[in-house]
């Protein structure tokens, strides 16, 4: 499947077309450490926008299941391992259906942002960006896997109230999002908030606000700095 920006996109959606078309305004990106041996592990990452007929556009997001190896219990954009031959567009379609059902035929692809590198589980993530044309209905697939599915919309996520800054298990700061049933942090919560700003959406919000993350999410957080390697996605 091409990426395709042209008229078939909401109005809305075309500030954040041309800023990944251009490659400017998308936030940090996250590199691998140059003297880190071997080589990252791939994967791709679905940013599906849709828009409900009451709360406007939308993000689908999953919150991993708390058995995983990598990243438990984490809110995440649906994703995971790039197969053999398999292209990050194949990749963020085929791991969002088998995590949600979503229907891949539904979904445009209008944009494919830089590779992000995430630590400890040393992935090297393509997020590609979606336009949910058609929706269909998401579900758990698989509760081994993900532990929940959930639309929230823009509006509540870019709402001053539901900002804040958060530690990290490194004890760096980072941004956060309490917004629907999920709250977001760490490398998802990065890359939504440079999404959010090149798509112009966000709206200013107290970057003094510091709220520490819940023991359960640190307790998980650090059970996974400490997980060896696999095929964990």
């Amino acid at each position: 499947m091409g990426i395709q920006i042209a008229d078939s996109l909401p109005e809305w959606l075309l500030p954040l077309a041309r800023a990944a078309e251009s490659g400017t305004g998308l936030g940090p990106r996250f590199k691998r450490p140059a003297d880190l041996a071997g080589e990252p592990r791939r994967s791709a990452v679905l940013i599906l926008f849709g828009e409900d007929p009451v709360h406007g556009p939308d993000v689908l997001f999953v919150e991993r299941s708390k058995t995983l190896r990598n990243h438990p219990g984490q809110p995440a954009f649906p994703g995971g391992a790039v197969d053999p031959g398999e292209g990050p567009v194949a990749t963020a379609l085929r791991e969002a259906n088998e995590e949600t059902d979503l229907d891949p035929a539904g979904v445009q692809v209008f944009g494919i942002l830089p590779d992000q590198y995430v630590f400890p589980s040393d992935f090297l993530v393509t997020p590609v960006l979606g336009w949910w044309r058609t929706p269909s209905p998401v579900r758990v697939r698989d509760p081994r896997e993900v532990a929940s599915v959930c639309r929230i919309a823009v509006r509540d996520l870019v709402d001053p109230a539901n900002r804040m800054l958060v530690g990290s298990p490194s004890g760096n700061s980072s941004p956060a999002f309490d917004a629907g049933p999920l709250l977001i942090w760490g490398f998802t919560a990065a890359l939504l908030d440079g999404v959010l700003r090149a798509g112009g959406w966000e709206r200013p919000w107290d970057r003094e606000r510091f709220e520490p993350l819940p023991q359960e999410v640190l307790a998980l957080a650090f059970r996974d700095r400490g997980a060896p390697g696999g095929e964990d996605k």
